[in-house]
Order: structure tokens, then C-alpha cells, then sequence
């Protein structure tokens, strides 16, 4: 099983600067967390992230600067579809590896990939992928990483038919 982990992301000088959409998929991964976790509204979390964190200052911590469209767009796309997503999230998975049994912060950045990788065909899959790997490097070490790309990967043939996700 994997260990439960609070989702506020490592300070590493490894982690790349993100760019606004970087940082608002960051953000919306918190804030998935955040609703899975506390059973808060949508309306509620989206209005807090935008009033106090997308680029504010939180407890000594600096949050960059997001973009607040595309937060929204993922915090809300996830929460309307999570009905199909889930199941689709599911059959990536390996047999033996239930979603219920997935770490929540694991859970919220495949969530957010999965309905990336569903709604939004403008962005290349290797984007989103990537995005999504190196936000789950911000909260884990080597394994949980490897389970986004695999997932992710199975995710973006099954959604946009792609033999090979990284060359899109």
C-alpha cells in the first residue's frame, strides 16, 4: 500500500520551475487533495485557492504565480467527470491495485491527468504526461512517478487512440 503523504510539495531545488499551467495543475492537485480529504465544496476550494494561494503567500511560503482559468478548468472538469473517470483510472491499473487503495494525493494528479488527457486535445499528450510526472516528483520519490507515466500512458491511448503517448 502507499503511505499516505500530505500534499504540499517537497523543497527541492530538483523540481523545475513551472511555468502558470504548471503551476495551476500543482495547485489543482492540492485542491482535489484538499476536497478528497475534507469533503469541502468545489465552489468553496476554487474560491480559496484563487482569493489566498494561486501566487500568494501562505504560512512563509511563496505560491507561484497560476494560471486561474486552467485551475479552475481541471479542479471542475475532475469533479464533473470523476464518475467516468474513475473507472477509467481503474482499468489502467494493475489488477491488484484498486483506486481506493492509491495514495489521495496519488489519486488527485492521475485524476487531473485523466480529465487533461480527456478534454483537452489541444495539449499534446507528452505535456500533460510530463506536467503530471514532475508534479507527482514533487510529492514522492521514484515509485509513484513511474505508476503516473504508466498510467498516463495507458490513459492517452485509450482517450486519444496515440500508439505511442510521447510523440504527439
Amino acid at each position: 500500500m502507499v503511505a499516505e503523504k500530505n500534499p504540499q510539495p517537497a523543497a527541492s531545488p530538483e523540481v523545475k520551475a513551472a511555468n502558470q499551467r504548471g503551476a495551476a495543475r500543482l495547485a489543482a492537485v492540492q485542491a482535489l487533495y484538499q476536497m478528497d480529504i475534507g469533503g469541502a465544496g468545489v465552489l468553496e476550494v476554487v474560491a480559496e485557492y484563487e482569493a489566498h494561494r494561486l501566487g500568494g503567500e501562505i504560512d512563509g511560503e511563496q505560491y507561484r504565480p497560476a494560471d486561474a482559468a486552467w485551475f479552475r478548468a481541471v479542479v471542475s472538469g475532475v469533479v464533473d467527470n470523476q464518475r467516468t473517470l474513475d473507472p477509467a483510472i481503474r482499468a489502467s491499473l494493475t489488477e491488484d491495485w484498486p483506486l481506493s487503495r492509491l495514495d489521495t494525493t496519488l489519486r488527485a494528479i492521475l485524476r487531473a491527468g485523466a480529465w487533461e488527457l480527456s478534454a483537452k486535445k489541444d495539449v499534446p499528450v507528452a505535456v500533460i504526461v510530463n506536467e503530471y510526472v514532475d508534479v507527482a516528483r514533487a510529492f514522492f520519490g521514484d515509485d509513484e512517478p513511474r505508476i503516473v507515466n504508466a498510467v498516463l500512458d495507458r490513459m492517452a491511448r485509450q482517450y486519444r487512440g496515440d500508439p505511442k503517448p510521447g510523440k504527439d
